[in-house]
């Protein structure tokens, strides 16, 4: 497998001039640089600066709108509703966050949703937005796109997306608890990460077009001879489904936003994303101390059980981010959003990026030169690229 290392800031500085020879204004620009390399940093390459591809044929496709600004469909103070008009995703969901949280502290919960945004990435990085504010934060969220691509419980046709469920929980003076998953079985990005790679992906997570288990990520992306495409299964069968179902309709349809459905497809490239957010100050609930008490507590119980022989491995992981997670924290159970944080120490001084994902960036610049005159130039070429592996 053929992979280039190129160092974090190089890789952010490269994604944001992209988007501003694309036209956006420089905060937007480093918002959307900034999230995307932290899903890289974090081990999910699955949401992380491969998803450019996507967005500059977006934006070329006139579907992903530049530079637009959070407007408030809905306010009634600590609940509101806001909408993206399809504006880059990573800059209407943090306009929303910043707000939400503003509200939140004011008056000790925020009820919001977001609505018509274009897609805004690894959902977990809002939840640790709030968390670093010692928010209690609660994310549902869906998301629209051509091809569905996960079937329903005991459905063999694709009916809606990987709407993941989120939430966050802060610990003073220690990381935050951050559940972030999504409802199939594996995300869509790590299938189109093992496409590009050219490796199968977990059983148990992939039907092909005509309904029969598969571990080839080409099923997701290859339609068959009667030109239809494969599904990702929800996780845990009907768990996944019913979590999916709720994410899809609390998440969109009660804030006004659309429900996946062949009637809101997006044209050709874009992807809609809503989201209901719920914060919640704890000190503002009077049990602030009790809450940090029984917190602490019930994590040192939990962290003491003992080990399983596979208790570093599952889909929802990579290999390598549950090798790297053993290492820094070495015999005990993990709580959720440690391998992000034992990611981002592993991966301070170089990214991987496969060859595929490369090229495709590298066409990124091209078609934005080509379009609008000017590009960051390929990513291929940065002096910050250092050598390939095998």
């Amino acid at each position: 497998m053929l992979e280039f290392q190129i160092d974090p800031q190089s890789l952010e500085q490269w994604v944001e001039q992209l988007w501003r020879c694309a036209g956006s204004e420089d905060r937007e620009a480093r918002d959307t640089a900034h999230h995307l390399v932290l899903a890289n940093l974090s081990g999910h390459d699955s949401h992380g600066v491969g998803m450019n591809d996507r967005y500059v044929a977006s934006f070329l496709n006139q579907e992903l709108r530049l530079n637009q600004r959070l407007s408030l469909a809905h306010d009634a103070g600590a609940l509101f509703i806001a909408d993206g008009q399809r504006g880059m995703g990573q800059s209407m969901a943090r306009q929303a966050m910043d707000l939400g949280i503003d509200r939140a502290r004011l008056h000790g919960h925020c009820i919001f949703g977001l609505r018509n945004s274009h897609h805004i990435g690894r959902i977990g990085h809002w939840a640790e937005m709030a968390a670093a504010q010692g928010l209690v934060a609660v994310h549902f969220t869906n998301a629209i796109g051509s091809p569905t691509m996960v079937a329903p419980f005991g459905g063999a046709q694709a009916r809606f997306l990987t709407n993941p469920f989120t939430a966050a929980i802060p610990r003073p003076g220690q990381n935050p608890i951050i559940v972030d998953f999504a409802s199939s079985a594996i995300a869509h990005g790590k299938v189109r990460v093992a496409y590009n790679k050219g490796v199968p992906v977990p059983e148990d997570c992939l039907i092909d077009a005509k309904g029969q288990p598969s571990d080839d990520p080409a099923v997701m992306f290859e339609a068959n001879e009667e030109g239809g495409l494969g599904a990702l299964l929800t996780f845990g069968g009907h768990k996944g489904y019913g979590l999916a179902l709720v994410c899809e309709l609390l998440g969109a349809a009660l804030i006004g936003g659309e429900s996946i459905h062949p009637l809101h497809f997006p044209k050709q490239y874009g992807i809609w994303n809503n989201m209901l957010v719920m914060l919640i100050d704890p000190g503002r609930l009077g049990q602030a101390n009790y809450f940090a008490e029984e917190l602490d507590r019930f994590v040192q119980w939990l962290t003491s059980a003992a080990l399983s022989a596979d208790s570093r491995m599952s889909p929802a992981q990579s290999s390598e981010a549950a090798a790297v997670a053993s290492k820094l924290y070495p015999e005990r159970v993990l709580l959720p959003g440690e391998p992000e944080v034992a990611m981002r120490e592993a991966r301070a001084a170089s990214i991987p990026i496969d060859a595929t994902t490369l090229s495709q960036l590298d066409r990124c610049a091209s078609r934005i030169e080509e379009a609008l005159g000017t590009s960051p130039g390929p990513l291929s070429d940065f002096s910050a690229m250092s050598r390939s592996k095998s």
